[in-house]
């Protein structure tokens, strides 16, 4: 099975869960360059998308991607987080890879991106704190999180929105990436703490000087809707 098969197949399948639980409005936090909201729009999704991304210049560039799709909207510039304030995050030469978390050893020796070549002060903000700014109590959304090692503090402020998500799709880290995350079993059982439970896994990057899968998405579902 060729490589474009597997996309193909992956985004199918994510539409299906998709379709499946009715979703309104995506918050795409950690949107980089808007690569998540154009695989959404390929599988079909005619939603609201709210795109979050904190580095002012893929921001900008971001915008000028979704400016042509009334449906979708950049918020302003902000790392979510676990807390309302600001912060430095280190910026990556790829700038998907930045992060306010610095990468492991191992991850800095195998990757040749996994450097960092400058800091920038940005914005935190809990998703409690901005939801209502995007969100309808109607919506049925859909939390996607991308952030580079801080998936666990995104979800830490956002105690009170979950019970407005519906979905969440998440990156799990089979091999540590960066200082401090959480590992994917680890992560998986903290979903289910929440009340989620896994209807979906997704290949991420694999790394073929090792032969190994480094990470890979998740998309968890509400307990009370996957019976």
């Amino acid at each position: 099975m060729s490589g474009r098969t597997v996309r193909s197949q992956n985004t199918e399948r994510l539409a299906r869960v998709i379709d499946r639980h009715a979703i309104s409005l995506v918050l795409d936090v950690g949107a980089n360059e808007g690569q998540y909201g154009d695989r959404l729009r390929d599988a079909g999704y005619k939603g609201r998308i709210v795109s979050f991304e904190p580095l002012s210049e893929t921001h900008r560039l971001l915008a000028d991607h979704a400016a042509g799709d009334d449906s979708w909207i950049v918020a302003p510039p902000m790392a979510l987080a676990e807390r309302d304030g600001e912060t430095e995050i280190n910026v990556s030469a790829q700038t998907g890879m930045s992060s306010l978390r610095g990468f492991t050893d191992e991850m800095a020796d195998l990757l040749d991106s996994a450097h960092f070549v400058a800091r920038e002060q940005v914005r935190l903000a809990r998703l409690d704190s901005v939801i209502d700014d995007f969100a309808s109590p109607e919506d049925r959304s859909l939390l996607k999180i991308d952030t580079q090692g801080t998936e666990d503090l995104v979800l830490a402020g956002a105690a009170q929105s979950l019970k407005r998500i519906a979905l969440i799709q998440i990156e799990l880290s089979i091999v540590p990436v960066y200082k401090g995350a959480r590992g994917f079993t680890e992560m998986i059982g903290h979903l289910a703490g929440l009340g989620f439970e896994p209807v979906l896994f997704l290949p991420g990057y694999f790394n073929r000087r090792t032969a190994r899968l480094i990470e890979m998405d998740g998309v968890f579902a509400r307990r009370d809707a996957t019976r």
